[in-house]
Formats: structure tokens, sequence, C-alpha cells
């Protein structure tokens, strides 16, 4: 690398206090807010560190919403008398509470974006609104707890999520579906120690208490720790038989790894955060067969677009995603709420979405409450060859226990 192209690499870097990892252009001028002739949209996006894979088809999801709203002429904006078409900056956030700030800094204050779209994971989401709130940009979220975010009474964020409450109980429900020989007998609970985990350890152990089991293990999770094998131990000696793993990709696929080396398995392990991305099963292999995992959304859903969403994510990656829809619902509504308040005013937006319904997104219809926030139910699907089984809601009944690893 020539020594001008690392100056001004080092000078952007800053500048900005992060680097900007891509620009999707939507014609129009190459100015960071053209005014009347563009709306530019901002997303912090974990494009680096241990949520990339998150990050990875958030940022698919993002580009895809904005390409078929400028491919459908753009969004009317009444203040400007015209459709507008649409300009998304993404910058990286490094999977980092105190990357997000610096990230949405940078998109308000020097690349002038008129609205913003959410970055991933409760934590982080509420660092970014905190800083939409001080600097009255709208910020629309998907993937944060509601518990986390609406006792801060933001005016100028809006969220739609599921409830850890009804999610929790996912589990429970399937095991309620299963033969008496295949129900846990000494399930665990391993929740990584974060705010996310503990509000969802804390909703995991309610529910337990409400369908009459009782966790053989319920120990915090370290996070970013490279030997489990003490928790391991722990498992095996309390004669574990389903395990609820709260934690991010990289570190269930390191515990999911060891275990293997121990030679202990369980027949049903369920993940949340760490097991439902397309990098989860590409580092696992076969390995990730019968795993059981969260997510925001499914292709089979009979939503407008839903289908047609999921077949062009296979199409470009040949895998499927059981989150990007949510993503592309929260452009979604962002672009309806926009052309609503016929402004990207902060205060406009938030009379736009507050109280309000938003039909026919790839996620149904979404109904905001006083508090800005709408509620989406929780999925769960099987890893099975490569491909995300639908299990509840409403999917096939097509769940299978895991053998033990030599007989896989």
């Amino acid at each position: 690398m020539g020594n001008s192209l690392k100056a001004m690499l080092a000078g952007k870097r800053m500048l900005a206090g992060l680097a900007l990892s891509a620009v999707f252009a939507a014609g129009g001028t190459s100015m960071a807010n053209a005014g009347d002739t563009e709306i530019v949209i901002g997303a912090p996006i974990s494009l680096t560190g241990p949520l990339a894979g998150d990050g990875k088809e958030q940022k698919w999801a993002y580009e895809q919403a904005v390409a078929d709203i400028n491919k459908a002429g753009g969004i009317m904006v009444k203040s400007a008398g015209k459709k507008l078409p649409v300009r998304l900056v993404i910058a990286d956030d490094e999977s980092s509470e105190g990357k997000v700030a610096s990230a949405l800094e940078n998109l308000i204050k020097v690349q002038k974006v008129d609205a913003l779209l959410s970055t991933h994971s409760g934590p982080m989401n509420i660092a970014g609104a905190i800083v939409a709130e001080k600097y009255k940009k709208f910020y629309m979220i998907t993937t944060a707890f509601p518990f986390e975010w609406q006792p801060l009474k933001l005016k100028y964020s809006a969220l739609f999520f599921f409830h850890p409450g009804p999610g929790a109980e996912v589990p429970f429900e399937i095991w309620n579906k299963l033969p008496a020989n295949e129900k846990p007998k000494n399930p665990a609970l391993v929740t990584e120690d974060s705010p996310d985990g503990k509000g969802f350890g804390g909703a995991f152990e309610a529910a337990a208490k409400k369908y009459g089991y009782t966790f053989a293990v319920d120990d915090p999770w370290a996070i970013g720790a490279t030997d489990y094998s003490a928790l391991i131990t722990k498992l095996k000696a309390a004669d574990v038989d389903a395990m609820l793993v709260f934690g991010s990709p990289a570190d269930t696929v390191t515990l999911l790894r060891q275990m293997k080396e121990l030679g202990f398995s369980v027949p049903y392990l369920h993940g949340w955060k760490g097991t439902w991305t397309g990098e989860f099963h590409e580092a696992l292999g076969p390995d990730s067969d019968y795993i059981l995992t969260d997510g925001f959304w499914s292709a089979s859903y009979p939503y407008k677009g839903a289908k047609e969403l999921g077949d062009r994510y296979e199409a470009e990656f040949k895998k499927d995603s059981v989150t990007v829809g949510a993503f592309y619902a929260n452009a979604q509504v962002l672009a309806q709420a926009i052309e609503k308040a016929g402004s990207t005013d902060a205060d406009a937006l938030h009379e736009a979405i507050f109280n309000q319904e938003f039909k026919d997104t790839v996620v149904g219809d979404l109904k905001f409450d006083q508090t800005g926030f709408a509620l989406i139910p929780s999925v769960a699907t099987q890893w099975w060859q490569g491909k995300h089984q639908l299990i509840y809601p409403d999917g096939n009944w097509t769940y299978k226990p895991a053998p033990a690893w030599d007989k896989r």
C-alpha cells in the first residue's frame, strides 16, 4: 500500500473514529445529504466482532429494502412535493456498545443522515437509541427487548420485537408436545453474563416454574472464554439432558466444539442469539444438525413478500435465514412512516409510528402502542442438513432429538 493511500486512510479513521464500511448508493448526488434530492438513511451494523454473522444478514436485508423502495420510485415526501430516492449509509459498530455511540455520531454529524435504522442486540440498540435521542434523529429498532428500551421512555425511537416472557416459554411449549420418553428430566440454563442474558435468564426461570421444570444447572456464562471444560464437566455431573443456551455465535460454536471433544451431548439443545446465523452452520457443518435456534422471522410466514424475500436470500447465498425479514420490515416501517409524516423530522416520525398500525410488512401487521412498541412472535427452528426447519409457531412437526456425537 502506498504512503499516500495509508495517509488518506489514517486521516479518515481520525476524523470518523470508525470505518465506514459500505455505502449503498441509490442514484442522485454523492453528497451525504442532498436536501430535496434524496433521503439519507444511516445504519450502524456489526460488520466485525462477535456479532458479524448477524450483521452480514442485517446489511443484506437493509440493502434489499432500500433497493426495493427505489425500484418503486422512492418515498413520497410531502415537503419535497415528490418521491425521493433513498441512500443507505452503513457504519461498522464493531459489535461494541461504545462503538455504536461513535458510529451514530458520525452518521448524524458527519454523514448528515435524515433518519436511522438500528443495529442488532439489546444493549447496543439502547446505546444507539440514547444517542439518537440526544440529536433528535429518529432511530427505528428491531432486536432489542422491551424491558431494556421501554423504561427509558424515548421519544425518537420505536421498537418491534418479541417479549422475553412469551419467548422464554417456547421451549417448554415444544417439550409439552414431546412423547413422555423424550421430555427433559434434567434441563440446564446457560445464559451469558450480560444485560440481555440476565433478562432472558429471569424469563426462562419464570417459565420453568410455570411449566413445572427445575434447572439442574443454572449458571452465568463467561463471554469470550476459550475454555468451557469446567462448565461441561458440571453439566455432565448433573446428568443434563437438555440445554437452553443464550450467547453469541462465537461463544456458542466454541461451547459446541468442546462438548464434542469431551464426548458430551444432549438430545435437546436450544440456542438464542448464537445459533441461528448461517455462519454458525458453516463453522460447525454437520455438527449443527439437531441444534434448535431462536429467530425473528420465517420465509414460510403467510405475509406479503415473505416467501419472495426468503427465495431471494437463498438464491444469493445458497442458504436460508430466520432474521432478514425482521430487518427488512424495520426498513419498511421507517419508509412508510416517512411517507405518512411527509417528512424525516423526528417529531413527525414519532407521531406517524406511536399508536399506529403498519400493514403488510414481511413480519405481518405491526401495531405500535403508546410507548412505541409492537410485538412479534418468537420463532423456533431446528438445523437439519444446512436448513432451518420451522418448529414453532405453526411449523410442520419435524423435531428430531439429537443422538450421541458418535451416533450421528
